[in-house]
């Protein structure tokens, strides 16, 4: 009986026993609740990562990191040693400072053929503001004699520049060199020998001086003239995703133009890739390698619309060009009064990314300069030009 009694008392508090060991204490509800806002913040982070270079800064002063900067190193892709030299030189470049000048310049680039049109109107928009300004002319057939006083000695060595070819980035560069040469210009503006003036001279010192971008035209085109001319052979250094479509007439700040002189590797790749009937493909240097370099290295230093105003809306392989009975006051006034930037893809041919024209985060007319003007055009433009450009 003692033996069934103490069995009895046993199996009455075996299951109170296993209770008591099982029974685990709940963590806090507060714990619980952090856990999950910190997967929330991880989750949305990975899947929409930051794009404002202000907000990679609200949690670390390293800035943004890819989701693949916190893998292991076997997870990515080793680059080479010609990337790793470009890499370091151009964040030397875009770190570097302006050279100390009291009265910095900006340098007005031509790319021509041959006379300059509009040299005359050119004038009347530089008289009396000398030492804020220095003047090239890139001539490829022949060597320009100047009437204006400020273009005289302006003509740098010139090769000959062939539409659609590489040469078009050689020239580019080649101007940027010899501006490059002057410490006191601190800001490069390329122009075409049909371009004019849209206002007078203090406003674009002003717009282009004291803004914190680079006037870089860049955009995403879906289309067989866009992403449709991208080469594997570009690979792996540029990828297809990264690949970018803009105008060419740009203004650039020093350090941009530094690094576009400076580099090799992107270059080379499309001096050898991205040229007219290559694998099938019209793919034209001028319309896409600026766009493509400065989307990668320095998306946010650039504002990806171009300053110089072109009208494309007859969707041909040229832009529409002006005639003397196209010019008016009114025809001048619509073009400096636009403040949003446009951009048209070869996918449709509609208006897509349409977004207002920001200047320093205030928003501002789009447009400095335009071209497609017939030189006929001149005397016109000479008449009107007091009465359309804004102070």
């Amino acid at each position: 009986m003692k033996v069934r009694d103490a069995w009895r008392l046993s199996m009455k508090l075996l299951p109170m026993h296993q209770r008591h060991r099982h029974a685990s204490k709940r963590p806090p509800v507060w714990i619980l609740v952090l856990v999950c806002v910190v997967c929330f913040f991880l989750i949305f982070g990975f899947v929409y990562p930051p794009h404002n270079s202000s907000a990679c800064y609200l949690f670390s002063s390293s800035g943004c990191r890819a989701f693949s900067d916190w893998l292991p190193p076997s997870g990515r892709r080793e680059i080479t040693d010609e990337e790793l030299a470009s890499q370091v030189l151009i964040k030397e470049l875009l770190r570097s400072p302006l050279p100390p000048t009291k009265s910095p310049k900006i340098a007005f680039m031509f790319l021509t053929t041959g006379a300059l049109p509009f040299e005359m109107l050119w004038d009347r928009f530089f008289s009396g503001h000398e030492g804020k300004f220095s003047i090239y002319v890139h001539a490829s057939k022949s060597r320009t004699v100047h009437q204006s006083r400020y273009f005289v000695n302006s003509n740098i060595p010139s090769d000959e520049v062939v539409w659609g070819q590489v040469s078009m980035i050689d020239a580019e560069r080649r101007l940027l060199g010899n501006a490059l040469k002057d410490p006191h210009n601190h800001h490069f503006v390329l122009l075409s020998d049909s371009c004019v003036p849209l206002h007078k001279f203090e406003y674009v010192y002003n717009y282009l001086m004291y803004s914190n971008l680079s006037y870089i035209d860049s955009f995403v085109d879906p289309g067989p003239h866009g992403n449709e001319r991208f080469s594997t052979h570009m690979l792996p250094e540029i990828k297809k995703e990264n690949f970018r479509k803009g105008a060419q007439w740009f203004t650039m700040k020093r350090q941009h133009a530094l690094v576009l002189i400076s580099d090799s590797l992107y270059y080379s790749k499309f001096k050898n890739f991205c040229k007219p009937g290559f694998e099938g493909r019209n793919c034209y240097s001028d319309e896409h390698y600026i766009p493509t370099l400065f989307n990668m290295i320095d998306p946010v230093g650039v504002a990806n619309w171009s300053v110089t105003h072109v009208d494309w809306s007859e969707h041909l392989w040229h832009p529409k060009s002006y005639r003397s009975q196209d010019v008016s006051y009114e025809l001048l006034q619509n073009l400096t009064s636009i403040d949003v930037s446009v951009h048209e893809t070869s996918e449709s041919w509609k208006p897509s990314d349409v977004k207002p024209c920001l200047w320093n985060g205030v928003k501002r007319p789009c447009y400095l300069f335009a071209r497609k003007f017939y030189p006929e055009t001149l005397d016109i433009l000479t008449q009107l030009f007091s009465d359309y450009t804004a102070a």
